[in-house]
């Protein structure tokens, strides 16, 4: 078998066998098929696709190229979660221990940021003390003992994936479905749950900008994992602006935790809320998803999902009460006119938070965990000229990007004489 062949196959349009995959993974991976002609390849899937079923073979071969967690020895359904990524998307801090806390075993290994839309494990260790570096026996230990870990992802989970991305990202292969799709769920099967729930972002703010692209992105992958055993579902939501009122680190971890306790922000909770429910039917705490998210709602007016944060913080080595990163300053940026907000530009307000230090310009880059911004106005908020639409929160490096940075928020902000009809936080959710 050529790796010349594979190439040629896939750029007249026909499908793979299993076993010219298997020679391109495992050729890749132990460095036997150069770069040159895997580039090759990433271009002629993005102009011919792959089938489902090439899909769901590579992904699984991806699966296997690496480490994988083994929860066999658990008592218990381990349900995961997996967000596309968007501007002031915590809701893992909040989804996570809310579903635990109503006795589903939350197992999820996470990455970090990069660009815009952060990532959780950065927002993790905003907490003094939290510890996301931790051993495969801790991770399965620790959801057997308390129902709940967060980790970040180990270095040899799905080399295949990183080797592969890091080439689509220098070829502009990127947004193709089929790679986007196996990169994503083969990390997730690897970490080992028995059911996944996605949440598929769309919006200006996402990575997919229109819903119908998200959708296919969402189908592709709810098939995936519903064809190689793990049961699937994801729900569709919109981030047309940011999510909730914090975007920025610690700003988003405080914000979270307010939301634990019961007073968060509206599309905050009624998210979390709703991907809870879904989480708990998965894990058969509930007989419907509607079931599940009267639970969590119940839950979360108890205080038991805050219990269950605080009791996940202490196992693994944080120290809340010395409290989150503050950064030095504070700037506001206030309405130019009067009127009524009709649109906020998600996109340019992570935009605003990079200029600050909040986002990872590149893969191995610094952040600055306490810089971010906090808006103070959302869509159909009724704002006066001199009002402040949103305070930028950065340190002293960043003092010279902060003028910049308030520009960019103005600007971000569209205001009108009236409100305008949004769009659903929720627009689908997909089971098959």
């Amino acid at each position: 078998m050529r790796m010349y062949d594979i190439i040629a196959r896939k750029r007249d349009g026909f499908a793979h066998t299993r076993e010219e995959l298997e020679f391109l993974i495992h050729g890749f991976v132990n460095g036997t098929i150069g770069e040159e002609q895997v580039a090759a390849w990433l271009m002629a899937v993005y102009f011919q696709g792959m089938t489902g079923e090439e899909t769901a073979v590579l992904t699984s071969l991806m699966e296997h190229s690496g480490d994988q967690i083994d929860f066999g020895s658990i008592d218990g359904i381990v349900v995961d979660k997996h967000s596309t990524g968007g501007v002031g998307d915590k809701t893992t801090l909040v989804v996570a221990p809310l579903v635990a806390a109503a006795g589903v075993l939350v197992g999820k290994l996470s990455g970090r940021g990069l660009g815009f839309t952060g990532g959780t494990i950065d927002k993790l260790e905003a907490i003094n003390g939290f510890q996301t570096a931790i051993s495969a026996q801790q991770f399965l230990q620790q959801v057997q003992q308390i129902g709940i870990a967060l980790a970040g992802q180990t270095a040899n989970l799905v080399p295949a994936d990183k080797k592969l991305y890091a080439l689509r990202d220098l070829t502009a292969t990127v947004e193709s479905i089929p790679l986007i799709a196996s990169s994503i769920m083969s990390k997730k099967l690897a970490s080992g749950a028995h059911k996944i729930l996605l949440d598929v972002k769309f919006g200006s703010g996402a990575f997919m900008q229109q819903p119908e692209q998200a959708e296919l992105l969402a189908r592709t992958m709810v098939q995936i994992g519903n064809s190689l055993g793990r049961q699937t579902v994801a729900v569709l939501s919109s981030m047309e602006e940011p999510l909730g009122y914090a975007v920025g680190n610690s700003l988003e971890v405080q914000e979270a935790m307010d939301t634990l306790q019961g007073h968060g922000p509206a599309d905050l909770t009624e998210l979390c809320l709703t991907l809870s429910g879904q989480m708990i039917f998965l894990g058969q705490k509930a007989a419907t998803a509607e079931q599940g998210y009267q639970m969590a709602a119940a839950l979360l007016e108890q205080g038991a999902a805050w219990q269950k944060f605080e009791q996940l913080v202490n196992a693994q080595g944080g120290n809340l009460p010395q409290g989150l990163p503050q950064a030095q300053y504070q700037l506001a940026v206030c309405a130019s006119q009067s009127g009524v907000v009709s649109g906020i530009d998600a996109k340019a307000i992570g935009h605003c938070s990079m200029l600050l230090g909040a986002g990872r310009e590149s893969k191995h880059g610094a952040i600055d965990l306490s810089a971010g911004v906090l808006l103070r106005k959302k869509t159909n908020d009724t704002v006066k000229a001199g009002e402040q639409l949103a305070i930028l929160h950065y340190n002293a490096a960043y003092q010279q990007r902060a003028q910049e940075a308030a520009l960019v928020l103005q600007q971000a902000y569209q205001i009108d004489n009236g409100p305008v009809q949004q769009s659903p936080l929720v627009w689908k959710i997909l089971c098959d």
